[in-house]
């Protein structure tokens, strides 16, 4: 937003135009800061153990597919391979690498699939754990806010939480 649209637009407000926008914070003498309510009664990311264990089985069935059925073709790949080689042609050397390049990338994608069905395993606990220490994090955070709250007392006066001035040394109580 360039600086003369951010002019004019709170000369519009002010002139009680319709704002297009409106900054985070309360209007003055609208009472406490009430801390904010538990992040649980807005609803949490929710995966049942059930979710969680059927990704996990079909990640465990998939990996045993890519070994039946994804290998079929390495060893008469290798095979037709040696034979072209054997037979002088420059084939056979791209064939082999084809197979062997297939059968690296085929252990990789099961070795994810073994990855993914090992996690969803403990996903689920995992994560309410971590729900758990956001909690209570959020909960200590609007303890300390509240302690920091300036509007105690009338607006202009010295806040009277922290005690009357020391005249003498220049210091607060």
């Amino acid at each position: 937003m360039a600086w003369e649209e951010w002019e004019q637009l709170k000369a519009e407000a002010a002139a009680g135009g319709t704002p297009h926008m409106q900054l985070n914070q309360l209007d003055p003498g609208s009472g406490p800061v009430r801390p904010a309510p538990d992040p649980g009664q807005y609803g949490e990311l929710r995966a049942g153990q059930s979710d969680l264990a059927n990704i996990g089985s079909h990640a465990f069935d998939l990996y045993n597919d890519l070994w039946d059925k994804g290998r079929r073709a390495v060893p008469t790949s290798e095979s037709a391979a040696g034979k072209l080689t054997g037979g002088g042609f420059a084939l056979g050397s791209a064939l082999r690498h084809v197979a062997l390049r297939w059968d690296e990338q085929l252990g990789s994608l099961r070795d994810a699939c073994a990855h993914i069905s090992n996690h969803m395993t403990v996903t689920k606990k995992l994560h309410a754990d971590d729900d758990h220490y956001i909690r209570r994090q959020m909960s200590s955070i609007d303890l300390l806010d509240a302690g920091f709250d300036e509007r105690v007392g009338e607006p202009g006066e010295p806040n009277p939480v922290y005690g009357e001035k020391d005249d003498e040394k220049g210091k607060k109580d």
